[in-house]
């Protein structure tokens, strides 16, 4: 481990030794200061204390204090969990990786590790994930597998977007914020009650920012390279004639387009690469590597265009048992692509358009019955969409290839819980899924069709018991199911043309233990201890071989061990501390010779958050916030072969906020300063044999004015 690390544990772990010193919690008698958080990830309200894994939650209202403005920054503050975009080219794209499982990809038929849902509506696609933070109640991060409730492709992990619900939060709220980089951000929320028995709430907003860089190449290429440009919106309406009933029906849509995320090549690196064979240097990329020498006008621009409609009904059938109905239609397309060898001349290049469709019904009947409770459903997924990239160049010759994938997916399940007393509680249960798929592609040579279906039964076990100081702690054994996937570019249908074929269910085991609760009314914690084994594991491992590079596809066995933190204390009143720290050790096992690793998942992270609040003569306060996170120096790709050249360093990044807050809470004004230090890190490395791409942070030192007013 790097000495930066070390330094970094060392300080985390000072953290924790104040939060848990006598000094720190004798404050006993005191009225409490942390409000207990109510989430939902058990598909139930449950206090977050009582949900029998690890969970982070962030309220919606408090995250443009953290500097979290869109999915991908919470990635820098819970512990084992990294969040990248790796595609240059994907502006709405997000890559979460959870205690080492995610996705790179963003192709048809790759699937990611871990699920991302809004209002219990699933994202299939990585390509509009990133999804805009205005008008949230909460998020909820849950680490580890997550099959029984949440179903297939939640082996890492899951991430819930909870929004508001209409009629709640009556008035109107309009944000602000004006910073460098040309940062114009606007926002807007309101919410009414029609009449007693129909609310309604409209979000909408634009975000711009500035470039990093240019296309030098491109004077009147019409956006800086990392320039954003997005409007979005999102309408509810909620009918609740009596107390037993209440249907909500939500449309949302974003529009965004950008300039190419900052992006290089590395060319001299590789001497045995074609690139360098064919005369190429590193003197023909950029001197900046933010700037950018393409020559290709249609693919410095990217776009991305999402919209869906949601419905939920919830109704109570008595006092003890209801159900509900949560349905959906989602519809994206993109266009993107790469200039990949980052000079002028057209040697590699990739445009690229992707659109995908998905439709889901859920329904669930739960109860609480005395001492005994349960969640039970069925849930149908199907989903259509396509990749091309037309004409491709790759080494000067053209080509072209095209991907499509048909999903169908049926489940059934149930979860039972029962509460032997106050203090100890007992919960299990069950999926049954079937997932079906058919895809095609054509990568030059005609065209190849294939089709493959998988059953899987997923489970988990679970008890936790409350101890006489209001600790909880908790045992899980849980179980999560992904089914194959068909190759991603299937190239090798040039030399085999039996290739086009998916592979076997990847299955996931987590073992866990933990404490979590209020140790004070001052001091609130949680800390877990996780082991997860992995089966069927797909790697796609490259490794050198001489003139350029082999690829493996590996089917692997992986074991992940780890600790998690997360803690609040306050010192005084007006003095709050929040920690977190996550370790993990992935060992793959070794296979034809080769080592795999796990890539984008860094082996220490952790985050200090410091508050202060100042009172004001009038009632009026001053908050002084400070956000600092660590991840650890990574691997870009799955090969540990010394000749890769893979290796991410590690990054720190410190956000400040400064507000002042009326007495009446109906105004805010704040300055904020994010990633003040301006630290510069890869997001990711590939090593493809002839050139290595290095995928640039698109989040350089930002500094401006926030500004929010309540009526």
């Amino acid at each position: 481990m790097k000495k930066q690390g070390i330094k970094g544990l060392l300080y985390a772990s000072v953290s924790v030794a104040l939060a848990v010193s006598p000094a720190a919690i004798a404050q006993n008698g005191d009225d409490a200061l942390i409000e207990e958080i109510t989430v939902t990830a058990t598909k139930r309200e449950q206090s977050i204390y009582e949900v029998p894994i690890a969970i982070s939650a962030f309220e919606g209202d408090k995250l443009a204090q953290q500097g979290i403005v869109d999915i991908v920054d919470i990635g820098k503050f819970v512990p084992n969990l990294n969040i990248t975009q790796f595609s240059a080219g994907h502006t709405s794209s997000a890559n979460p990786f959870i205690r080492g499982i995610g996705l790179q990809d963003h192709l048809i038929t790759t699937d990611p590790g871990v699920s991302v849902y809004v209002d219990g509506v699933y994202l299939g696609r990585q390509v509009g994930q990133n999804w805009n933070l205005t008008n949230l109640e909460r998020i909820e991060v849950l680490r580890g597998p997550q099959g029984t409730l949440y179903g297939r492709n939640s082996i890492g992990g899951a991430i819930n977007l909870i929004t508001k619900t209409p009629g709640a939060n009556e008035g109107a709220k309009v944000g602000l914020e004006i910073g460098s980089r040309g940062r114009l951000n606007g926002d807007f929320y309101g919410d009414m009650r029609v009449s007693d028995t129909v609310a309604v709430s409209f979000t909408g907003g634009f975000k711009n920012r500035d470039g990093v860089g240019d296309f030098s190449n491109l004077p009147n290429a019409g956006l800086e390279v990392g320039e954003l440009k997005e409007v979005y919106g999102r309408a509810s309406l909620r009918y609740a004639p009596n107390d037993d009933f209440s249907l909500v029906i939500t449309a949302d849509a974003n529009d965004g387009e950008g300039g190419l995320r900052p992006y290089t090549t590395l060319i001299d690196e590789l001497p045995n690469g074609a690139v360098y064979g064919a005369g190429y240097r590193n003197s023909d990329v950029s001197d900046d590597p933010y700037d950018n020498n393409t020559g290709q006008a249609s693919q410095a621009l990217v776009s991305n265009k999402a919209e869906g409609i949601s419905l939920t009904a919830d109704w109570s059938w008595n006092d003890d048992i209801g159900s509900k109905i949560i349905a959906s239609h989602r519809s994206s397309e993109y266009k993107a692509g790469l200039d990949d060898d980052s000079f002028i001349d057209d040697f590699l290049s990739f445009p690229e358009f992707g659109e995908a469709d998905q439709t889901s019904l859920e329904f669930q009947v739960n109860g609480d019955l005395g001492a005994f409770d349960f969640v039970s459903g069925v849930y149908y997924f199907e989903e259509d969409g396509k990749n091309t990239q037309d004409p491709t160049v790759f080494l000067t010759f053209p080509g072209s290839f095209y991907l499509a994938q048909e999903v169908k997916s049926t489940a059934i399940f149930a979860n039972l819980g029962y509460d032997f007393s106050d203090q100890f509680r007992v919960s299990g249960g069950i999926r049954f899924n079937n997932d079906e798929k058919d895809a095609e592609t054509n990568v030059g040579n005609g065209l190849f069709t294939a089709n493959k279906d998988w059953d899987e039964v997923m489970w988990e076990f679970a008890a936790n018991y409350t101890l006489n100081n209001g600790l909880t702690m908790y045992g899980a054994i849980q179980n999560g199911y992904q089914s194959g996937q068909f190759p991603a570019r299937p190239f090798c249908l040039f030399g085999d043309p039996t290739c086009f074929v998916a592979g076997d269910n990847i299955t996931a085991t987590n073992y866990e233990v933990g404490l979590k609760g209020m140790v004070t009314e001052r001091f609130q914690m949680s800390a877990a201890v996780f082991f997860t084994q992995y089966s069927d594991l797909p790697y796609q491992v490259s490794t050198t071989a001489g003139a350029g590079f082999n690829t493996v596809n590996l089917i692997v066995e992986q074991d992940s061990f780890g600790f998690e933190w997360e803690s609040t204390i306050y010192f005084t009143e007006n003095f709050s501390f929040h920690a977190s720290l996550g370790y993990i050790d992935v060992d793959v096992a070794e296979q034809q010779g080769v080592k795999p690793v796990a890539p984008l998942t860094p082996e220490l992270t952790y985050s200090l958050s410091p508050e202060l609040t100042i009172p004001m003569a009038g009632g009026s306060e001053i908050t002084l916030r400070l956000d600092h996170s660590f991840r650890d120096e990574m691997w870009g790709e799955p090969s540990s072969d010394a000749g890769r050249l893979t290796k991410i360093s590690d990054r720190a990044i410190t956000n400040v906020d400064i507000a002042w807050h009326a007495a009446d809470g109906t105004f805010t004004a704040g300055i904020y300063g994010r990633n003040i230090s301006d630290e510069r890190y890869d997001n990711a490395r590939l090593n493809t044999g002839d050139y290595i791409l290095r995928i640039l942070s698109n989040d350089p030192s930002e500094f401006g004015l926030r500004l929010v007013k309540s009526f």
